[in-house]
């Protein structure tokens, strides 16, 4: 036996072969087959070359990654898990020798392993040519489009966002549009997206983000930029022009690259029947992947998983309102990568072993973030929640004995530096805190941009980290800021530091038996920094975070610091801390628990205290409970807005908005999508976010400052009010706002022009794609809010449209692994017109979940690889 290939009822990959490398490469082949178009943006956003196929909006992403040095830095994190941990590195580069298998036969139209075109799960592109052919495609976003941080929206409905070529995240700003028909917030061609370049990024609130890209000049023009990955206008073709391949058009006095060849547009389906794939649409074939993209593919997505871009939110505040006014707008917003996990221990069950459940809140992405799987080989054999383009499984497992579960630990592990650089004859110069001007590394690269002429960028790295804004000029126009030298901004990162990204606890984690592994193999774990929740068979529990987050100054994890003064090196690291259970339960919800020391700002409490208050109501629980609480709907965070509500005195209101008030004081809190009052409780905290950001008080944090688009969504002032707004309904004083004044005006709007029909009628999905869908669709409606466990992340004030929510949903049941569950968004499958594209999503909608099959019988064997 070499690889053998099972599906399930829902096409969900079983791979099964003699040896954990084999394994890893029929993985590779699998994901390859079932998602070739998303490895081939994943690549190119890794490398900063998306511009090169999606146009000029994803230049802001391609940049970031190019002056951020993602590649370099992955190259730099293989040579040395090659030095330090060889197999895992050989590992690694079978995983990547499937993908390439696999593509290979893409390109020439034929599958690997049975030797026909068009069949399987995957797209069946043309053959290569060494230019792009046909119209180069600019994006696949709304058009005229203005900012949030971070969704993906592609062809995407996320109006308000201005969406970006490859990117990730949503960039509201601006008056969202109408969906036409529902008179929701928001439709593909409305004006209004942000979805940056190539990142995943935070969008409205900015906070911790997936993904940024970066914002059309929509967003420049209302002031937000976008963070996510998108594209520019829908459908908006630009003339043909050339597409460098994997490091495209990296020149000059830095490190070289080669270009590949690219082009000719290729048909394919999953089932043969000739659909046009994306590939085609977009002009490309499939690239090469190199044995160290699977760790530029990680970094990528994570790099803006900690939220670094929100120092210059905290910085911006504290300049304009003063420093107490940073505290006030501490609250997670739509762009932090959140989830929900819970432990429920074997003394809390029906069946004396532990179930682990949860979902991670991500961008909801077509195809999506995870990939669900089961890797079977003499050594072990688990399911799991895979990321495409990376092997193993990382965040979400099941070994039979053991399984394991994450969420986002909201630490602060990355600074941003304020550099003095100067030119010499001889390049560029940082001065040092020793007072030494010490010679920085610098180069130039060029981006590909279709449809327009290449973009020469300066990559400058000083000892402290790249410089991700500005330069020894300054910010792009020139102009410094009043009283301070010209700006230049470097980043520290970890993995850039120690060449580490944490793959080496891949393996590990694959081989666990007991909680102990796991932990052991945790130890091992860097970027991004986790809270990791664990149970055996054995009865062993675990509640840990993992990560490295560096020791330094207090003032790193807050704002700027000045490179050139003494007292912000890093020395040495956290130890990462532990906790227990709670009367046989642990609940994980990106609050304030074991990772507190660790980091600044933590999602409010009312996920976890919900989670944690639905466990308290029963004694004993089973795997198919879990559902219920996966699911549930009831906002804490509307209390603040309700206690004004019921202050105002009646004789005070019209009798329509008295109505309304009284109406909202009855509502059961729950967001329903089937509820008129959560809609008009929505339209009046909505109304009410608009009034306080138009506030004089906020008229000079509106604007945001100069930086580079990528970073925008953090400065996105209407956002960041509608996800603090509890802590600004509350605050002692509020610059003199008349918050009572603000609310009474809000009701009375929204009772003059009530929302015609439900929550879910406005509240949908917005998922993000590369390209728009060749046939336009509507999305479902939606239960949940934000700060419900059931979270699906509306923008109030901006867009009641999600970009954002469960991006999967698991449940691990330790006392037999065939009572665990699991659902995704849409399918296993990536390729559009495949009947396992979105056959989950009605699943996933109600709340169900789909079983998990181990016995190979009940499998249908697709191939041997």
């Amino acid at each position: 036996m070499t690889g053998e290939i099972f599906r399930d009822p829902w096409g969900i990959p079983h791979l099964r072969a003699d040896s954990a490398n084999e394994l890893a490469r029929t993985q590779g082949r699998v994901t390859a087959l079932d998602r070739a178009w998303q490895l081939e943006v994943e690549r190119h956003r890794a490398q900063g070359t998306s511009a090169s196929f999606l146009g000029p909006s994803a230049l802001p992403w391609d940049r970031f990654v190019r002056r951020a040095r993602l590649s370099d830095t992955a190259r730099r994190c293989y040579a040395e898990l090659e030095r330090r941990d060889p197999e895992t590195a050989e590992w690694v580069r079978a995983y990547v020798t499937g993908i390439n298998e696999t593509l290979t036969s893409l390109r020439t139209g034929t599958r690997a392993g049975d030797g026909t075109a068009g069949k399987g799960h995957g797209p069946t592109p043309g053959g290569e040519t060494a230019t792009r052919t046909g119209a180069g495609v600019s994006g696949g976003g709304p058009a005229g489009l203005a900012g949030e941080p971070g969704a993906r929206a592609g062809g995407g409905d996320l109006a308000g966002q201005a969406v970006d070529g490859a990117g990730r995240g949503p960039v509201v700003g601006g008056d969202a549009g109408k969906r036409p028909g529902t008179g929701a917030q928001g439709s593909a061609g409305d004006a209004g997206s942000a979805d940056g370049g190539a990142g995943r990024g935070s969008v409205s609130a900015g906070e911790a983000g997936a993904r940024p890209g970066a914002g059309s000049p929509a967003s420049r023009d209302a002031g937000v930029s976008a963070a996510g990955r998108g594209g520019g206008p829908a459908g908006d073709a630009g003339p043909a022009g050339p597409v460098a391949g994997e490091d495209a058009g990296v020149r000059s006095d830095g490190p070289g690259g080669h270009p590949g060849s690219v082009g000719g547009p290729g048909r394919g389906s999953a089932d043969g029947t000739g659909v046009a794939s994306e590939f085609a649409r977009a002009g490309i074939v499939p690239g090469r992947w190199e044995v160290w993209t699977p760790l530029a593919v990680w970094l990528a997505t994570h790099i803006l998983f900690a939220g670094f871009p929100a120092k210059l939110w905290r910085e911006h505040v504290s300049t304009h309102l003063g420093d107490g006014a940073v505290g006030l707008f501490a609250a997670d917003g739509p762009g932090t990568s959140g989830s929900n996990g819970w432990l429920v221990a074997g003394e809390r069950t029906v069946t004396g072993q532990a179930v682990i459940a949860g979902d991670p809140h991500r961008f909801i992405e077509d195809p999506g973030v995870y990939q669900q799987i089961r890797l079977s080989c003499p050594e072990f054999d688990v399911v799991g929640l895979a990321v495409p383009g990376v092997p193993g499984v990382a965040h979400f497992g099941h070994t039979g004995t053991v399984a394991w579960a994450i969420t986002n630990a909201m630490a602060d592990y990355q600074d941003l530096y304020r550099e003095r650089l100067r030119r010499t004859g001889a390049g560029v110069e940082a001065l040092g805190p020793d007072g030494t001007w010490r010679r920085a590394a610098r180069h130039t690269e060029t981006v590909e941009v279709a449809g327009e002429d290449p973009v020469e960028v300066e990559v400058i790295e000083t000892d402290r980290g790249p410089v991700v804004i500005g330069g020894p000029e300054g910010l792009d126009d020139g102009v410094p800021e009043p009283g301070e030298p010209p700006l230049a901004v470097a980043l520290r990162y970890p993995p850039r530091v120690t060449c580490d990204l944490g793959f080496g606890a891949l393996l590990p984690l694959l081989r666990a038996r007991r909680t102990a592994d796991v932990d052991r193999a945790v130890d091992l774990w860097a970027e991004p920094v986790n809270v990791v929740l664990a149970a055996d068979t054995d009865g062993g529990t675990l509640h840990r975070v993992a990560g490295r987050v560096p020791l330094r100054a207090e003032a790193n994890g807050t704002r700027l610091v000045p490179a050139w003064e003494p007292g912000h090196e890093w020395r040495g690291w956290h130890a990462p801390p532990r906790d227990g259970l709670t009367d046989g339960v642990a609940v994980m919800a990106n609050q304030r628990g074991p990772s507190a020391p660790l980091g600044v700002e933590f999602a409010p409490p009312h996920r976890a205290d919900r989670i944690a208050t639905l466990l308290g109501r029963r004694t004993r629980w089973s795997a198919a409970d879990m559902s219920a609480i996966h699911m549930d709907t009831h906002l804490a965070s509307a209390a603040p807005l309700l206690d004004h509500l019921a202050a105002l005195g009646t004789g005070t209101l019209t009798e329509p908005a008295a109505a309304l008030r009284d109406r909202l004081l009855h509502w059961n809190r729950h967001m329903d999508a089937d509820s008129a009052d959560a809609a008009a409780f929505a339209a009046v905290r909505s109304a009410l976010v608009r009034r306080l950001a138009a506030d004089p008080a906020f008229a000079a944090t509106a604007a945001p400052p100069p930086y580079p688009e990528v970073f925008r969504p953090w400065l996105a002032l209407v956002p960041r009010i509608g996800h603090a707004l509890e802590h600004l309904l509350t605050a002692d004083d509020l610059f003199g706002i008349d918050r009572p004044a603000a609310v009474r005006a809000a009701l009375e709007e929204t009772a003059a022009r009530p929302p015609a029909g439900t929550w879910g009628d406005t509240h949908r999905l917005a998922p993000w794609r590369a390209l728009p869908p060749e046939t336009p669709q509507e999305e479902p409606g939606l239960s949940g809010d934000h700060d419900c466990v059931l979270c699906t992340s509306p923008v109030p004030g901006l867009t009641d449209l999600a970009a954002r929510g469960p991006a999967a949903r698991y449940v691990w049941d330790l006392a037999r692994r065939e009572d665990s569950r699991w659902v995704v968004p849409l399918g296993a499958c990536g390729v559009p017109g495949s009947p396992h594209h979105h056959d989950q999503q009605a699943l996933w909608l109600a709340g169900d979940l789909a079983p998990i099959l181990t016995d190979w019988a009940q499998l249908t064997k697709e191939t041997d690889v």
